[in-house]
């Protein structure tokens, strides 16, 4: 079930994988998503690309391919839909960003971020022609965690 409470107001910890749904086709998402999943040494993400005109819903999928693609969905393995700003949380975290993992999911700027994402989701085809996604993959790779020695 895909509720509006964030994940940690479901009380129930995020069991992975957790398999994103993205629109590859926009040049933000994709780098972003592919940053994220780049430091994910555990293999805690998956991503799969909606944008694909052969993708279809999962039949477990309480959201249809066009609410897919205008925002951000992600399920974990027990079947936990997750939308919107608390992807963001998740998928960082798991690829080792903790501080913007902490970012988006801080109680304080929760309500910024709520309302301001599906405004970057609507423009974030006119937002790929600026210098955005060149300088957000920078700060990524710049913030990216290192591989730990142990799987060197």
């Amino acid at each position: 079930m895909l509720k509006d409470l964030n994940w940690k107001e479901q009380l129930m910890p995020i069991q992975y994988p957790l398999t994103i749904y993205y629109d590859a086709s926009c040049p933000l998402c994709a780098a972003e998503m592919h940053t994220i999943k780049e430091t994910d040494f555990e293999n805690k993400l998956i991503l799969v690309d909606c944008s694909n005109d052969a993708f279809a819903e999962p039949a477990f999928c309480p959201s249809n391919k066009a609410a897919m693609m205008a925002g951000i969905h992600a399920v974990d393995a027990a079947g936990l839909w997750i939308k919107g700003v608390d992807v963001f949380e998740i998928a960082y975290k798991a690829g080792g960003f903790n501080k913007l993992g902490q970012f988006w999911g801080n109680k304080t700027l929760r309500p910024l971020l709520t309302r301001a994402y599906p405004l970057i989701a609507d423009n974030r085809h006119w937002l790929s022609k600026t210098p955005l996604p060149y300088w957000l993959n920078k700060m990524l790779r710049f913030c990216a965690a290192k591989k730990p020695t142990h799987l060197l």
